[in-house]
């Protein structure tokens, strides 16, 4: 059944914007935003040395983000698990930057934007063979979400699975926090999990655990109207997707962009979402806060 209605304000607003099918925009791409403005997003940190090392831009990123009309931002906490920060040394302090994470976004956004928490997978997203056992997921999502609970986010975006058992794994940890979660996933080209899964049953298996909406996320955008079907087939949850500009190659480890790359072609892509029945609509990899203007003139209209 679905979780009770949030203790939170906030939560409990979100909550009920997304079960009425209000439209809301989410942000752009953080890390690859961040890697545009200079910053150093190289292994084994990624994206999480911003968060102590170029606070000033990530702030600004979120910043630009709100203006550009996002209703929802996502705190740069998408490599802040323990595991993730352990070959940099830091993984004794992931919560601190978790913490600091939220807090930036918060800093860089008024009372009216929303602030996720964004929950990877614990490896490497674009592998799912990598995907720890049972147990370590459990343990260790359960951590992460108790993490972005305490660091008062006001929704879990549980993001770019790849595997059926860490989306539920993941989802459930969520979950236990009482907030709002929404759970997305991520395809590879021929619109199956990247573990081989079906999409079908992925949609199925999150489904039965009732999180508030779940998407698709890290798709090439010009892919994404061929899975989002699956997603009104076999959920009546709230859906929408998030997607990229382009395509990572994993066996040449390189990207080719697509015509999403224009602002208002991925706008157009998104319109398209919209009448399929999206309500959430937002942008992944190389998405800039042009894309995201895109995307909100077009709710707007």
């Amino acid at each position: 059944m679905r979780p009770a209605t949030p203790t939170n304000p906030r939560s409990a607003q979100l909550l009920a914007l997304l079960t009425s099918r209000t439209p809301i925009v989410l942000d752009g791409a953080t890390g690859t935003e961040l890697g545009l403005r200079g910053v150093d997003i190289a292994q084994p940190l990624w994206s999480a040395g911003a968060i102590t090392q170029s606070a000033a831009t990530l702030q600004a990123v979120h910043a630009d983000y709100v203006a550009a009309g996002a209703r929802a931002i996502t705190a740069n906490t998408f490599r802040c698990h323990a595991r993730n920060l352990a070959d940099a040394g830091a993984a004794q302090t992931a919560a601190q930057f978790v913490t600091t994470a939220v807090a930036l976004a918060r800093q860089a956004s008024p009372p009216t934007t929303f602030v996720f928490g964004a929950q990877a997978p614990l490896a490497d997203c674009y592998a799912p063979e990598l995907t720890p056992n049972q147990s370590v997921l459990d343990t260790e999502h359960a951590q992460m979400s108790a993490t972005l609970a305490a660091a008062k986010v006001d929704a879990i975006l549980v993001e770019t699975m790849p595997t059926i058992r860490e989306a539920i794994s993941a989802t459930s940890a969520a979950l236990a926090t009482g907030l709002p979660v929404l759970t997305s996933v991520v395809c590879g080209n021929d619109g199956h999990l990247l573990s081989g899964e079906l999409l079908a049953a992925a949609i199925r298996a999150i489904d039965a655990l009732q999180p508030a909406a779940i998407l698709v996320n890290c798709v090439p955008a010009p892919r994404i109207a061929a899975l989002l079907p699956v997603l009104a087939e076999h959920t009546d949850l709230p859906f929408g997707a998030y997607g990229n500009t382009g395509c990572y190659l994993p066996e040449e480890d390189r990207w080719i962009d697509t015509d999403a790359t224009n602002p208002q072609t991925y706008a157009a892509y998104a319109q398209q979402w919209v009448a399929q029945g999206a309500t959430i609509v937002g942008g992944c990899c190389y998405t800039r806060p042009a894309h995201i203007a895109a995307v909100q003139t077009l709710f707007k209209n």
